[in-house]
């Protein structure tokens, strides 16, 4: 399945498992990679040496391109760029931030740039500060989201409209044939968060996952805009932030009951109850906990699939 996005990252299929905080570890990065996609590790949720232990990590379990996903609001940005190149990374997707703050720097080291987008204002941004791709996110997306709510059905069509660099799309994939869906719209490639969070290599905890796979449509919704938007299974904690909005609470207000480690309590300790647990609209659709490796082979078999049907229509 060669293509622009396959060419760039030296991979196999053009499918790429989201970085995902509490999720994405270095056995779920190389388990993707070493079936042809491209895995990311999280460092969202990784202090700087922990990060550098996941890269050394991945890289023992494959030889296989990966990458790292890096929050731009990360505190300690600086020391993470800095083990990226020391480590020899050679994929950085960035998000959460200003493209342009990092993006020549890691290039001047020759490492491959992708920005992460929630519309076409952004997109074109991202263009103009000179990264290799972009990932257009649309509203369906688990985790933190755009404000503009818009649908990935309508996001791709619009960002391929303004820009030339390839395209990436994400939110609401998780099928061989939303993957195909995605392509036909414009993109060269497809990331995948939440079907690899119900997988076994996924470091975020068991309990999640299940219920994750428990979610039927309407288990998710978005929250928190004020702060910063956030897609959330319904439990608990995010009744309770609903509770609170009758109220008409000031940041102030919100982000005291959000409090600090709220995700890290949920998608990796476990707490269904107190913690955040965020996953995308796509839950409804996610029935079991597989093997990364054999997500990717459904994928890409429905994917072949689905695509010969196409005549028929």
């Amino acid at each position: 399945m060669p293509n622009r996005i396959t060419d760039l990252f030296s991979i196999r299929y053009p499918l790429i498992q989201a970085g995902m905080i509490w999720n994405s570890g270095w056995r779920l990065a190389s388990a993707v990679s070493n079936a042809g996609g491209l895995g990311l590790l999280g460092a969202g949720s990784m202090y700087p040496e922990v990060l550098r232990e996941h890269i050394q990590k991945c890289k023992k379990a494959t030889d296989k391109p990966f990458g790292v996903n890096v929050p731009m609001l990360y505190p300690d940005i600086d020391k993470i760029m800095k083990i990226i190149v020391d480590e020899g990374v050679k994929i950085v997707f960035t998000s959460a931030g200003n493209p342009k703050t990092y993006t020549a720097f890691l290039k001047e080291n020759g490492i491959s740039v992708v920005h992460v987008v929630s519309s076409v204002k952004f997109a074109m941004k991202a263009q103009e500060a000179g990264v290799d791709a972009v990932v257009a996110e649309g509203f369906e997306a688990g985790g933190h989201n755009g404000r503009e709510e818009t649908t990935t059905f309508t996001l791709i069509p619009m960002v391929k409209e303004k820009i030339d660099i390839p395209l990436i799309a994400a939110g609401g994939i998780a099928t061989g044939k939303g993957m195909l869906a995605a392509m036909v719209l414009g993109a060269d490639a497809v990331q995948v968060g939440s079907r690899f969070v119900a997988s076994e290599e996924a470091s975020s905890h068991r309990a999640f996952k299940e219920q994750v796979v428990a979610a039927q449509e309407g288990a998710t919704q978005l929250t928190l805009k004020e702060l910063a938007p956030v897609r959330l299974l319904k439990n608990k904690f995010f009744e309770d932030v609903m509770q609170l909005y009758t109220q008409q609470p000031t940041k102030e207000d919100l982000q005291k009951l959000l409090g600090r480690a709220r995700a890290k309590r949920g998608m990796f300790e476990g707490d269904l109850e107190e913690g955040e647990l965020e996953i995308g609209q796509i839950a409804g659709l996610i029935h079991d906990i597989l093997p990364a490796a054999t997500i990717v082979e459904n994928m890409i078999c429905e994917f072949n699939e689905a695509k010969t049907s196409i005549p028929s229509l």
